[in-house]
């Protein structure tokens, strides 16, 4: 089994600035993932051509199951609100998806408290600007897996130190209402350390995934719960090199049975 989490910054290309849905798909059908989190995902922006991230990247898996959940309604960083319904739906939107080739049981999408304050955020032809933090959410599931039921959670926390903490704490919280074995993958705007002593939830990978061509710190992990993870053994851990994004996706195989 291939775990999978990957903050894909719009599918943005480092190298021209443009996105291009082949090169999406091409990105994420190298993972070869089964169960696969993505972050900074957009639908129907026209700053990625209108596309749809989410179902690009199930069909490049060939995962039939995959459900995108939307943070905000408009475009990170410029005109945004809430996402608050469906009604929303009809503008561009922005979130995070969780893509499956194993049948889902049940989904359950939970609201994580966001950040009050504005914070310094370097933005590319802007500089260093105060931003007001988006709404954070996580998508969760519980999975019908050829080893057994698994529940998997995927998130974007904020970057406002603290408040990443809170929904850290939320989160998992959330997920212990799931059944066991539960992962928690996704960008986590936190370093292993503070992670791992936060919530004392074991990490199945150690190594950096940001900034992408030359990582230097860990923001993106794979966490299993020590009271319901996953007891299945860690075969290989890879970061491999996208284009697409600035952060590198992180991808764990994992071997024998998950429970």
């Amino acid at each position: 089994m291939r775990l999978a989490t990957f903050n894909l910054l719009h599918g943005r290309s480092l190298s021209d600035g443009k996105v291009h849905a082949g090169r999406v798909a091409a990105a994420v059908a190298a993972l070869d993932a089964d169960i696969l989190g993505l972050q900074e995902v957009d639908r129907g922006q026209p700053r990625s051509g209108l596309l749809d991230l989410t179902a690009i990247a199930a069909d490049a898996l060939g995962a039939p199951v995959h459900r995108f959940a939307a943070a905000i309604a408009g475009t990170p960083g410029e005109t945004w609100q809430p996402w608050r319904s469906d009604d929303d739906n009809t503008r561009p939107l922005y979130g995070i998806a969780l893509i499956s080739r194993y049948p889902v049981r049940r989904w359950q999408i939970t609201q994580l408290p966001a950040a009050p304050v504005r914070s310094p955020v370097y933005v590319p032809q802007r500089g260093v600007t105060l931003l007001k933090d988006e709404p954070r959410i996580m998508i969760a599931a519980v999975l019908d897996t050829p080893r057994g039921p698994l529940t998997v959670g995927t998130t974007h926390l904020s970057f406002v130190p603290g408040w990443n903490l809170r929904q850290l704490r939320a989160a998992v919280r959330a997920l212990r209402a799931l059944p066991g074995p539960r992962v928690l993958l996704g960008d986590l705007n936190l370093p292993g350390g503070a992670v791992r002593a936060f919530t004392g939830w074991r990490t199945l990978a150690r190594t950096p995934t940001y900034p992408s061509p030359s990582p230097r710190a860990q923001l993106d992990h794979i966490l299993t719960d020590p009271h319901g993870g996953p007891s299945a053994p860690v075969i290989r851990v890879s970061t491999p090199h996208a284009d697409i994004s600035d952060h590198r996706p992180l991808v764990v195989q994992l071997g024998g049975p998950v429970g």
